[in-house]
């Protein structure tokens, strides 16, 4: 037997729902609140209603205290570190019945306008889902037979599949049910009309010499086409107007539409104004009729069961209320910090970090944290998650910068080089160092990087 002492943070059901709530995006918190309106008979969509809350007297008279502010700032993780928080998983996917229309649903509906026997019609279908998400053939011909075999085409050979493959490689996009780059690329060269310039050169450049155009030799490929620069730089022209991924358009991911929380505007008289976004949420409201059915002193079952979900759904309301009130001064106090960039943009962005606007706003960093992941803000320069305003700090104390306006900066300058002659890395350090930006030539490198920019030789070499 042991005698401890210890501390332990107990949270509410009510605490920890309002916890839940903060950290959900906006499409995560419409699918929680639809579920709440789903079990809940006293909740209901407000539509002609201004007020948030149903104001009845008679309700004070047997609901519990509900304090004005719920205290958010708790460490959620500390109480259960493997909650996924979103409270989401079992809802249902309405999204999946408006999918846009994957690859294979493409080529069979051609499939469907071609006169083919039910034996070649199985073969057709095979090759379509043997294609991958490019548009390629992800199996060889050899293997597919030896499955169709197995199936019960006896007999069935390669040459079958090889005249089936030529008569579906007709079909759109151009260039599906290629076997390799070269292919993709003469299938789609094809269809070209026939006056294209340089059409013979073109397709002799695709089936021999393809290696040499990756590495850019343009002096073997003059020499080996026999062409001049001109002519070269033509044919590599066309080649750059086809679809290396003809099957890529088809790929079916769901197009994530951003609803932003919060809106930013600017008055000429009171400056820059935020407020939440009116449509991001619905409004809710308690279902009078049925609130006015409960009865105070009444324990039957009916009653306790209204009394359950009146209180749940007072909380659900007064939760959202706060998760809103929370979000708007988060949001004031991080454009407060970012008002240079609002004024000239990215270059203008100071540093910030969690640690800053928790000090600002009395909460601890994790509850900022919460707040502004998957939180976005419309601005007049745009849509910005509000993870995006805070930006470590490069440089010496008080003379530094944020590293996102030093990434804008030096994505400026390479935009404005010469293409003849690209800023080398040693070159924008210098630079940056003449605009008052102290930074080293790995960190120039390493920002570079992230931004997808090649290095200057590389850049040299693609001009």
């Amino acid at each position: 037997m042991q005698l401890r002492i210890g501390a332990q943070l107990n949270m509410t059901p009510q605490l920890q729902q309002a916890i839940a709530l903060l950290q959900l995006s906006t499409l995560d918190l419409r699918q929680e609140i639809q579920q709440a309106l789903e079990s809940n008979p006293l909740l209901e969509l407000e539509e002609d209603f201004d007020e948030l809350e149903l104001s009845d007297p008679r309700d004070e008279e047997w609901a519990e205290d509900i304090p004005d502010e719920l205290a958010l700032d708790s460490q959620w993780e500390d109480i259960y570190p493997d909650a996924v928080g979103n409270g989401s998983d079992q809802a249902p996917d309405f999204e999946r019945n408006t999918a846009a229309e994957t690859l294979q649903q493409h080529l069979g509906a051609q499939l469907a306008l071609l006169t083919l026997d039910e034996r070649d019609h199985q073969m057709a279908e095979t090759l379509i889902d043997a294609l991958d998400d490019s548009g390629y053939l992800s199996v060889t011909l050899d293997e597919l037979c030896q499955g169709l075999r197995a199936q019960g085409m006896a007999g069935l050979r390669v040459s079958e599949l090889e005249q089936l493959l030529v008569r579906l490689q007709q079909f759109e996009p151009s260039g599906v049910f290629a076997r390799d780059l070269r292919e993709c690329l003469l299938l789609q060269l094809a269809q070209l009309p026939s006056d294209t310039p340089h059409l013979p050169q073109t397709r002799r450049l695709i089936r021999h010499f393809l290696e040499a155009l990756g590495l850019d030799n343009r002096k073997l490929l003059r020499r080996r086409l026999g062409v001049d620069d001109e002519t070269l730089t033509t044919i590599i022209a066309t080649i750059r107007t086809l679809d290396p991924r003809p099957g890529q358009r088809f790929e079916g991911a769901e197009q994530g539409y951003i609803v932003p929380d919060l809106i930013l505007r600017r008055s000429p008289r009171d400056g820059w104004q935020l407020e939440l976004n009116p449509d991001a949420l619905p409004r809710l409201r308690i279902q009078p009729d049925y609130a006015a059915l409960i009865r105070r002193a009444d324990k039957s079952d009916d009653n306790s069961f209204l009394k359950q979900h009146l209180q749940e759904a007072r909380w659900l309301m007064k939760s959202l209320s706060s998760r809103n009130d929370t979000l708007l001064r988060v949001g004031r106090e991080i454009m407060l910090h970012q008002q240079a960039f609002l004024e000239h943009g990215e270059e203008a962005m100071k540093p910030l970090v969690l640690a800053d606007i928790a000090s600002a706003v009395e909460m601890h960093e994790s509850t900022i944290s919460r707040v502004t992941t998957r939180k976005y803000i419309h601005t007049p320069r745009g849509v910005f998650e509000l993870k995006h305003f805070f930006s470590s700090h490069v440089g010496q104390e008080g003379e530094g910068h944020a590293s996102t306006a030093i990434r804008a900066r030096i994505k400026k300058l390479i935009s404005d080089e010469s293409p003849r002659k690209p800023l080398s890395d040693a070159r924008l350090v210098s630079l940056l160092s003449d605009s008052g930006i102290t930074v080293a030539r790995r960190t120039i490198a390493k920002y570079r990087e992230s931004m997808g920019i090649p290095s200057s030789s590389e850049r040299k070499r693609l001009a």
